[in-house]
């Protein structure tokens, strides 16, 4: 247990310091469709989509968020897609059409395996990484364990919303 805690910690910690800029970017993003008449749709695959039920139907919602179910987007609206891997082809898909369509959109994921690019990372406006590119601690079989995707997520969006509270606290 203590081992886990001090890792996680850690996960917490890097996203805290390395991302900082990209979470104020997010905020920013989501807040002018907000302040706007836009709408910010939640588009969350796998297990992010945690995020997505918190955002929605939590104890502390995002103000004006709904889920994405493929409606129709418009140059109002924002888009937050939230994925465990920037190799996710129905993310990507769907970056790539906002990105044909004009449409202003923040990514949180983790960086591909692969090492050619990031195209989700390019095609956003503020991309977040979750620093998940390993498990957390060894496994008894020589591998790792805890890929805790969902946590670190989760900790993102609460640092969004606070940001974008306070920004929508300002618009008013």
């Amino acid at each position: 247990m203590k081992m886990l805690t001090t890792q996680m910690s850690g996960l917490l910690q890097r996203i805290s310091g390395s991302e900082e800029e990209m979470i104020g970017m997010t905020a920013r993003l989501l807040a002018q469709a907000t302040a706007g008449e836009g709408r910010v749709f939640i588009a969350a695959f796998g297990e992010l989509g945690a995020v997505s039920a918190n955002a929605i139907r939590g104890q502390e919602p995002l103000k004006g968020a709904v889920r994405y179910h493929g409606e129709q987007i418009d140059s109002t609206d924002r888009v937050w897609i939230l994925t465990r891997s920037a190799s996710d082809e129905e993310a990507l898909e769907l970056a790539r059409r906002l990105s044909e369509q004009f449409i202003p959109f923040a990514a949180v994921a983790d960086e591909p395996e692969d090492a050619e690019g990031n195209e989700l990372a390019e095609l956003a406006s503020a991309y977040v990484s979750l620093g998940v590119k390993r498990g957390l601690l060894p496994s008894d079989d020589g591998g790792r364990t805890v890929f805790p995707h969902a946590l670190a997520a989760l900790f993102v969006y609460e640092a969004v919303r606070m940001d974008y509270e306070d920004l929508l606290a300002e618009y008013s």
